[in-house]
């Protein structure tokens, strides 16, 4: 009987994958990461211990936490402070995924002798033909999570399952019900797990000794001064709601610079673009892109956007600059987009860049 640790938030979709995991046969034990802490003691809705510790109870199975508040900080808030600070827009999740998730729950599992970790994510684990391993799309697309993991190394791919990857989202809360599961209903969490008021500019003035950037002017793309922003940390390339300023036209946030402390603005097309660049590009479903490769794909600029037919390459500087067919919508330097083969394989991903000279 193998055994495997479970990564358990307190939601429904890690307690169902404990509990699809035990009918399957496997020696399953539970284990919940402390990464954040609120200094009124709230937690983040990735580490709801209590609604954990009863989901395992209920389940049958052991249950443990692992305190990782410190990996947390070091991996995921400071440098998400650094990035908002200097004018990118930071994917959190996904560095929480590869340097803190992963890499503690592997730590535990050694401890414990597990020979798996699992976790409730909507994504299929593939070992591909050529020996490595990736993930793929779920079944069901209206749950994929494919993008927040693009990061993850082989040595971590190969030692998890994703029981999840074949259900709906009602599917699992229907599991949960049968089995009488106190979170069947649980909402999700929509938001950065640890903004619990989904402010983060609020959230990286309590949180840091840095010297924020301040008030500065909204410019047009020709510099000309069109009113004050409230301070970089508040915007993120392709905004438009919440810039409160009137130009007779709909304004979209073009670029944020640090250097000149400004805001640009400009129509939406200005916000459209057929080339991007990557930076720290992680491949999955293959080693390298080799110089003067092209590579037909389809690319993701951000979770919620639907990946966009596209060609990628490498670049002299070690960047992967992407061609799509047609134009895409505010690529917002600091997210990152994620390359897709056509049966839905994550190749590989980077984060999305401005400086590719």
């Amino acid at each position: 009987m193998s055994r495997v640790l479970v990564g358990m938030s307190g939601g429904v979709d890690s307690a169902v994958a404990a509990y699809l995991l035990k009918k399957e046969g496997y020696d399953v034990v539970g284990v919940t990461l402390r990464t954040w802490q609120s200094d009124d003691g709230g937690e983040s809705r990735c580490c709801e211990i209590d609604d954990a510790r009863r989901s395992a109870d209920l389940i049958g199975i052991d249950y443990h936490t692992l305190n990782c508040t410190m990996q947390f900080k070091e991996k995921v808030i400071d440098p998400f402070i650094d990035e908002y600070i200097n004018a990118r827009t930071p994917n959190p999740c996904i560095e929480c995924n590869r340097y803190v998730k992963w890499e503690r729950m592997l730590y535990m599992a050694k401890i414990l002798e597990a020979d798996y970790i699992a976790t409730g994510h909507y994504a299929r684990i593939k070992k591909l033909d050529n020996g490595r391993y990736t993930v793929q799309k779920a079944l069901h697309a209206k749950k994929d999570q494919t993008y927040m993991l693009y990061k993850l190394t082989q040595e971590q791919l190969a030692s998890t399952l994703m029981p999840l990857g074949d259900y709906t989202k009602d599917e699992v809360r229907q599991i949960a019900t049968d089995i009488g599961l106190s979170v069947a209903q649980k909402k999700d969490s929509q938001e950065i797990c640890f903004v619990t008021n989904n402010d983060h500019a609020d959230f990286i003035c309590g949180h840091t000794d840095q010297k924020l950037p301040g008030e500065g002017n909204f410019v047009d793309e020709e510099g000309n001064i069109l009113g004050h922003h409230k301070g970089l940390i508040h915007y993120t390339v392709g905004q438009r709601k919440g810039l409160n300023i009137a130009l007779g036209y709909p304004a979209y946030i073009n670029k944020i610079d640090p250097v000149k402390n400004e805001v640009v603005l400009g129509p939406e097309t200005s916000v459209m673009s057929t080339e991007v660049f990557c930076r720290d590009v992680n491949f999955l479903s293959i080693s390298n892109l080799s110089d003067n490769t092209e590579l037909r794909c389809y690319t993701k600029i951000r979770y919620h956007h639907e990946a966009k037919p596209s060609v990628i390459s490498r670049t002299k500087n070690e960047l992967v600059k992407i061609i799509f067919d047609e134009p895409v919508k505010a690529a917002a330097p600091g997210q990152s987009a994620v390359f897709y083969d056509e049966n839905d394989c994550v190749i590989g991903g980077g984060i999305i860049t401005t400086d590719h000279s």
